[in-house]
């Protein structure tokens, strides 16, 4: 039985699995338990099939290649795992067998308020989904796998349907969604132009003839629309609104995997499907890549609702992935594939980090809003005493999502900052400038990054409870507890087994069209590994000098105090008891750096002053500082293009005759538009 896991028939027996799961849970939705439990068992195993069958690919190097059904040339449901399907299939199923794990003690807070059955139903569909998504080989079965994608996770944004901003969230995440979608169609319609066929082998290989003009179109409908789902600024309004109204261990998977559903088809339509590479389109990925990295974390520092800032953690990291994307674009228009594998291994390793470690920051969010009811910061404080794994497992997570040796973020921004640094020194000119640039957003990034994590662990966890949901909180299930545990294991071992994994992202990079037959030379800090000159980053001989350096530094500290006494008295406080009003709250410790970039993030500011005496005035009661973000994208991005689209609907609607035969006019004129177009 194993044995035909690691074949076609394994992904076979997954998708299997998790149609049964869907279908069983909406079966079962008048009993909760039951519905929790076959929706979330059988996304597990299914899951857990897709694990296997993916991890045999990648360790095997060996391609498989699944039928479904024989159509036409216009539709087939041929599936095809290559080792870049394969990895992005590992991480969907990784992160979906912890996240239903997760699951089956998270939902029960549903019981008796919404439907089990439907949860069970619409989340087995978007797991399935996704893994389609990378695996189809038609543009048109894409296309429907994507939409199917894209509705499911809509349904599960309004999941919670009683709350009005999780409706609103869900319509803006439809409509941006669709948007996206219609600039996948051009890109698709072109190719389909250009070659005759929607399958992508036959695409790839039919292209060479393409015009620059076309295959600039091309790309930069693939970003506009890829990007969309990706979360790219100014394409990511949606993100911060519906990864926070989801479930959270729906919110893990749409952050942690669904997003990079963008991203693996903009590097097989960059890397793998169009013959050439302008070097204008690294320089427009890089800038995109730094300012969404750099505004993300801005975005995130100044945020005090949970959910939302660790969504706008998500746009950073995307922008982290395509600062990798863009070196190597760069560096593959000007011949340099060696330092173009860097690149691209830099993205795809930060890829499976930022799932791994996103997903065990949501799920420990989950684990806290679940437990106190409410997704502000500023209400938690001193949850470190009743949710004290929770908080560990969370540390963890911070730890790695701010690039700290010697978890997994360290090692995925060194490789980038290595991509970019080849790129200071190999070229010269404004592309030169470009990369230093482009380096400093990424060190600034790391820096805020860290700022804002501290801000989130020290508000949350640690000082006193800032309002009674804290008191009446308690730790979490085991089920939630294990997932957040294995997630922490797993940041901790792409860490220290940076050697092993830089190998299988460079063997991935070289796997595709544009990479192919060479080695790849990978800068290197600490030694090299092999004959092949592959030089990476030995993170156990890092990890071992870190734990060698707190062993002698505590050694030392012990020596020079073991004779000293310890004494513990009352805090001095001038005879006034401390309150946790006297903590800093995570709007002051975020408000320096507020201030600072005022120019962008353009806050608002509302004091609130409450006084004794209401008369004169004099002795205030207590005072505060409200600080909010103009949603500058809506102002002078999407309302003027709304304004533009009103006032041209009001100029077309005159042609609303009433008359039939002018409405068939009409449909005639644009199919013959449409057929000049294309068939020409």
């Amino acid at each position: 039985m194993f044995n035909y896991l690691l074949t076609s028939v394994g992904l076979l027996i997954s998708i299997g699995l998790f149609l049964v799961g869907a279908v069983g849970a909406l079966l079962f939705n008048k009993n909760n338990k039951l519905a929790n439990w076959w929706g979330n068992v059988a996304a597990i195993f299914g899951s857990l099939v897709a694990l296997i069958f993916s991890g045999s690919i990648l360790v095997s190097k060996v391609p498989q290649t699944v039928t479904l059904l024989n159509g036409s040339q216009f539709f087939n449901t041929t599936l095809r795992v290559d080792l870049l399907s394969a990895f992005f299939i590992f991480i969907i199923s990784l992160l979906g067998l912890l996240c239903s794990v997760y699951g089956l003690g998270y939902v029960k807070h549903y019981y008796n308020k919404y439907n089990l059955g439907v949860l069970g139903f619409f989340y087995n569909l978007f797991i399935v989904s996704m893994i389609l998504v990378v695996s189809a080989t038609n543009a048109l079965s894409f296309l429907i796998v994507w939409e199917l994608m894209s509705l499911t996770s809509y349904f599960l944004v309004i999941y919670e349907h009683r709350e009005e901003e999780n409706i609103k969230a869900g319509f803006l995440y439809f409509i941006m969604t669709h948007i996206g979608t219609a600039f996948i169609i051009l890109s698709f319609l072109l190719l389909y132009r250009e070659t005759g066929s929607l399958d992508f082998e036959i695409i790839k290989n039919n292209l060479a003839n393409t015009s620059g003009l076309i295959q600039n179109i091309i790309f930069i409908s693939a970003l506009v629309g890829f990007g969309t789902k990706a979360g790219i600024i100014p394409f990511h309004i949606w993100l911060p609104k519906a990864h926070p109204a989801a479930p959270s261990h729906v919110s893990a998977l749409m952050s942690g995997v669904m997003i990079k559903t963008g991203i693996y088809m903009l590097v097989r339509i960059a890397f793998d499907i169009l013959p050439s590479t302008p070097l204008w389109w690294g320089v427009i990925v890089l800038i995109i890549g730094a300012v969404s990295s750099l505004l993300g974390v801005l975005y995130a520092l100044s945020e005090h609702d949970f959910k939302r800032l660790l969504a706008y953690h998500s746009i950073e990291n995307i922008g982290i992935i395509l600062l990798g994307m863009g070196s190597a674009l760069i560096f593959l228009s000007l011949g340099m594939k060696s330092l173009a594998a860097l690149g691209l291994l830099a993205a795809l390793y930060h890829t499976i980090n930022h799932a791994v470690f996103k997903a065990l920051l949501f799920l420990g969010a989950g684990a806290v809003i679940s437990k106190t009811h409410t997704r502000n910061i500023e209400d938690y404080g001193g949850l470190i005493k009743y949710m004290p794994r929770t908080a560990f497992f969370f540390l963890i997570g911070s730890m790695a999502i701010s690039a700290l040796p010697p978890f997994n973020g360290f090692v995925s921004e060194w490789l980038t900052f290595q991509s970019m640094f080849n790129g200071v020194a190999a070229l010269s000119s404004l592309t030169k400038l470009l990369f230093i640039l482009a380096i400093g957003a990424l060190a600034f990034t790391s820096g805020l990054a860290v700022m804002c994590f501290v801000k989130v662990f020290g508000a949350t966890f640690l000082a006193r409870p800032r309002s009674a949901h804290v008191k009446e909180a308690s730790e979490v299930s085991l089920s939630m507890q294990f997932s957040m545990a294995v997630l922490s294991v797993v940041a901790l071992a792409l860490g220290l087994s940076a050697g092993w994994a830089a190998s299988m992202f460079a063997s991935i990079a070289v796997s595709l069209k544009n990479l192919n037959n060479f080695v790849p030379a990978i800068s290197s800090t600490f030694k090299l590994v092999n004959a092949n000159d592959l030089a990476i980053m030995s993170m156990p001989v890092a990890f071992g000098a870190i734990i060698v350096v707190t062993s002698i530094v505590g050694s030392l500290i012990y020596i020079v105090t073991r004779k000293q006494k310890v004494t513990h008295n009352i805090t001095w406080d001038c005879g006034t008891n401390l309150t946790p009003r006297m903590e800093i709250t995570a709007t002051g410790f975020s408000r320096s750096i507020i201030t600072i970039f005022n120019g962008i993030l353009r806050p608002t500011q509302q004091t609130g002053v409450e006084y004794r005496d209401a008369h004169l005035r004099y002795f205030p009661k207590n005072s505060s500082i409200h600080f909010g973000l103009k949603d500058i994208y809506s102002i002078f991005f999407y309302k003027p293009i709304q304004e533009l689209f009103l006032k041209v609907s009001e100029k077309i609607k005159k042609i609303q005759s009433g008359n039939i035969n002018f409405y068939i006019m009409y449909i005639f004129l644009v199919l013959i538009g449409l057929l000049l177009i294309f068939v020409m």
